[in-house]
């Protein structure tokens, strides 16, 4: 009954310490220079706190912003957009572990998506600017002298690697284009713009296409190859395959322009294999529905060289269009289960088209011997001769 008692109540503080780890938040975080901050905020995303005192009177915002799960070949930043909520336009501090295991902490002024994060001046003072790095966590500390009266700000924060002592560009989906928002400095409160529209609008060109280009435009190409075989499906399968093509473009062109929608407020980030991939896949789309409206009569000379083209041109479509989509899928990175639902997908339409290419040249070949066999010569020893023909007359002995 001890031992019962004892496992229980051991088991007791091993819950009570694992739910209080778990509470923990900015709140409880006590810094070990004995700094002491009147508010701080749990950042959403990229486990990340800012502390802060504000003075109201003279606009002086003294903050410590903190950044678990670092290690020294990664920097971190936080940041002030006066103008906007994005990145362009932040009054960034910056801070990273140097080679030489020395801590660097400087202010860089971002202009552009296009940015290195050099060293420059910002737009109002900063004092005090340090930098500790234990425990895989960093801290910044700083003091600003905010020339906005407004006490609510637009604060930018992000992680990226390093190369040496330079840093290199931050991840571009997931949480790191998440990581901005309001912050009410009086009261605290805040709200994360988290790029959720954009992310949104992302996910809405990744399905159309995907939708579209991937899954519509294959199927439309098994029903023209794999239906006509059959002399009942016509012209049903030609009208099918129209309309399956035609839904595809139409579904292409709106997830293509929501493409170049992002493209433009996305400046300074591009993803050129995918952009170029696209265009072209437009610009052939586009071709094939208008060689539909000068598809040469079934008896036309030119009704050859046409098929040759449009044949090429729709296998080429398709095949771009998968490569594509598995390259938007490294863009934005979703679960996994999407990229493993595609990829079933694609794989089912493989295995129906192997298994409708073998049956389909079964049965031409089947017609083709029984038509062959119908059109054979028939021997007889009738009057007209021995090939039924008018052939000379077999002469007896």
């Amino acid at each position: 009954m001890a031992r019962t008692l004892n496992l229980v109540f051991s088991l007791a503080i091993l819950m009570s310490l694992i739910f209080s780890s778990t509470a923990q938040s900015c709140k409880s975080y006590a810094f070990s220079s004995n700094k002491i901050f009147r508010a701080c905020n749990d950042l959403p995303v990229l486990n990340s706190y800012l502390h802060w005192n504000y003075d109201s009177s003279s606009n002086k915002l003294q903050i410590a912003y903190r950044h678990t799960g670092i290690t020294s070949s990664k920097w971190v930043a936080w940041a002030i957009n006066p103008s906007s909520t994005g990145m362009a336009g932040s009054q960034a501090l910056v801070a990273y572990q140097q080679n030489d295991g020395t801590m660097k902490a400087y202010t860089s002024p971002i202009s552009s998506y296009q940015t290195s994060l050099q060293e420059g001046k910002l737009s109002f003072d900063v004092s005090d600017l340090s930098a500790t790095l234990a425990n895989n966590e960093l801290i910044m500390f700083a003091t600003l002298e905010l020339s906005n009266t407004s006490t609510t700000v637009n604060q930018v924060w992000q992680d990226g690697p390093l190369s040496g002592n330079a840093p290199q560009i931050h991840s571009t989906s997931g949480s790191n284009v998440q990581s901005m928002g309001t912050l009410n400095l009086l009261s605290g409160e805040s709200s994360s713009t988290g790029g959720n529209g954009k992310i949104r609008k992302r996910n809405i060109h990744g399905v159309l296409n995907a939708v579209s280009w991937g899954i519509l435009m294959p199927i439309g190409a098994l029903i023209a190859r794999y239906l006509k075989v059959f002399k009942s499906a016509d012209p049903a399968w030609f009208y099918l395959h129209a309309s399956c093509q035609s839904i595809a473009y139409i579904v292409g062109v709106a997830g293509w322009a929501t493409g170049l929608k992002l493209g433009s407020e996305s400046a300074g980030i591009q993803y050129d294999a995918h952009r170029t991939i696209g265009i072209i896949l437009f610009c052939l789309g586009t071709l094939q529905v208008f060689a539909l409206l000068l598809r040469p009569k079934a008896d036309h000379k030119y009704r050859f060289y046409w098929n040759i083209y449009h044949h090429i041109v729709g296998y080429t479509v398709i095949i771009l269009s998968i490569i594509n989509i598995f390259k938007g899928f490294n863009i934005l990175n979703p679960d996994e289960k999407w990229k493993n639902a595609y990829i079933g997908v694609i794989v089912a339409l493989a295995l129906n088209a192997v298994w409708l290419e073998g049956y389909t040249w079964y049965v031409v070949v089947k017609r083709k011997s029984s038509e062959t066999a119908g059109k054979m010569p028939h021997f007889t020893n009738g009057s007209n001769g021995a090939n039924g023909y008018g052939g000379r007359p077999h002469q007896g002995v």
